[in-house]
């Protein structure tokens, strides 16, 4: 068990130590972070999976993470509170982010690895006053008990041996998420691909034929297929705001790239939409894509 040493000013050197514990997903471990105290890093056979300062639930560190927060920024106006879908758990961050920017907010975790889910409520609780219930089953199916028109954000965040599970890819898929949205609602997706980018040029083909607005935003050299990582798609039935998710996707500490439009459909390149029928897992990361 490895352990993190602080020394504040003036004060007695405390140790704070990482932990571990078999889930149904792997081995999870919660590692502590050296420049704020109450923060950990969640990991899942070894490859970085979320971010949470327990202190300022509302600091998201990791780059999709960022992303996935301005999206719910901008999904209404500010202050106003969110019924939120969050397929995938991990370590709770977004839901713990919504809570946090958007008190009374009320959100639905879907986790199926429900030991996972016990590892990180026991570390790392959640506020008791946040409105966020957890269920441990299978997102699609936990998407299916969402009432019609109830969510204005569903967030796709799924990943099972670090590939999002073929069924959570599929036309069928996104049919049931724009059934639980309002009319105005969003989905937002994190997508993980590399060279030559098959899968993420498939997903988009595959929202463009439900949803009427889309945006995609992700790392200049993921894009160009120079290197394997993260990409948020963002879909509604409302035109989206690209403007200003562009500038401060633009403005993070790693800085993003926005597409929209014609410029996201010549992306795909005449990609087919994925079915049922045809869907397959999203592909493996080549060894060392995620690591710390």
């Amino acid at each position: 068990m490895a352990k993190n040493r602080r020394r504040g000013r003036g004060e007695a050197e405390t140790v704070a130590e990482s932990v571990a514990e078999t889930v149904d997903g792997g081995v999870a471990e919660l590692i502590p972070d050296r420049e704020h105290p109450r923060a950990w890093t969640l990991l899942i056979d070894g490859a970085p999976q979320s971010h949470v300062d327990l202190a300022d639930p509302a600091r998201l560190s990791f780059e999709y993470q960022r992303r996935f927060g301005h999206v719910a920024d901008l999904v209404a106006p500010a202050g106003r509170p969110l019924h939120v879908v969050h397929l995938g758990g991990g370590a709770f961050t977004l839901a713990r982010y919504v809570a946090a920017t958007r008190p009374r907010s009320t959100q639905q975790i879907v986790e199926l690895d429900a030991a996972l889910v016990r590892f990180v409520r026991a570390r790392l609780p959640l506020d008791p006053n946040a409105r966020i219930r957890v269920r441990s089953t299978d997102a699609r199916a936990g998407l299916g008990k969402v009432p019609d028109g109830w969510a204005d954000l569903v967030v796709a965040d799924v990943f099972g041996d670090a590939r999002t599970p073929a069924h959570l890819t599929s036309t069928e898929f996104l049919r049931e998420v724009r059934r639980a949205l309002r009319p105005d609602g969003w989905y937002a997706a994190n997508l993980a691909d590399g060279p030559p980018l098959a899968h993420l040029r498939g997903q988009i083909a595959t929202a463009a034929g439900v949803f009427g607005h889309l945006a995609l935003a992700a790392d200049p050299a993921v894009l160009r297929g120079r290197r394997f990582g993260n990409a948020v798609l963002v879909a509604s039935d409302t035109e989206l705001p690209v403007a200003e998710l562009t500038r401060r996707i633009a403005g993070d500490p790693h800085p993003g790239r926005v597409e929209h439009g014609r410029p996201l459909t010549d992306f795909t390149g005449g990609a087919p939409a994925v079915t049922d029928a045809s869907a397959k897992a999203s592909p493996p990361p080549p060894a060392g894509a995620f690591t710390m």
